[in-house]
């Protein structure tokens, strides 16, 4: 499989993932600014949608959103346990996780990445993003793993955009539970190495 990514972006979901699963990946870097790849092809050639990530299949199909990604590479390797069976009711909490920390979480970084947005609409995101981390600061005080004792995707993908808060100045002192978790999570092997690939860790 080939995955495309930018060091440190949603990408890197899909990429802990294949880490924890122990599949081949190919890592391609994305120029996100210029839409290139680091060959010079234009990436709105590979994806259309013109963001990462995007991972080309064995077979040669093309799959893109970061959720739907991860739960292809975890049903890869079931016996990984990073997503419940298909069809279970731990299955649809999972894809619960996975929708919450995509429209909750991920959505709003947007306007804190954004120089030109308005002051007023880049405090509004952080502190909806503050209400946020309360309530899952209250969850991870009583949970190891956002599902309970074994990590999934859902971690990764949650570990991913957490970890913006390093490249923004946001502190994670006020919830200790989270920045807890945000560290147990960072210690994983496989994390490690996606970080370390990705340029983010020495």
């Amino acid at each position: 499989m080939k995955l495309y990514y930018s060091p440190g972006a949603c990408s890197l979901s899909p990429h802990i993932a294949l880490r924890e699963a122990g599949l081949p990946v190919e890592l391609v870097r994305v120029n996100l600014k210029n839409h290139q790849t680091q060959d010079g092809t234009d990436f709105y050639t590979i994806n259309p949608k013109g963001y990462v990530p995007t991972l080309i299949l064995d077979d040669g199909a093309t799959l893109t959103e970061g959720p739907a990604i991860v739960q292809y590479i975890a049903d890869q390797q079931a016996h990984s346990q990073l997503a419940p069976p298909n069809g279970s009711m731990a299955r649809y909490r999972l894809q619960e996780w996975l929708t919450f920390i995509g429209t909750e979480i991920h959505k709003a970084f947007g306007p804190l990445w954004n120089p030109s947005a308005p002051g007023e609409t880049r405090a509004a995101a952080q502190a909806r993003l503050e209400q946020w981390f309360g309530w899952l600061d209250q969850h991870l005080g009583q949970h190891q793993y956002l599902m309970g004792d074994t990590f999934t995707v859902a971690d990764g993908y949650l570990f991913t955009c957490v970890n913006w808060c390093n490249f923004l100045k946001i502190s994670l002192a006020p919830w200790p539970h989270l920045g807890d978790y945000m560290q147990r999570v960072a210690q994983r092997p496989a994390v490690q190495a996606a970080l370390r690939a990705e340029g983010l860790l020495d």
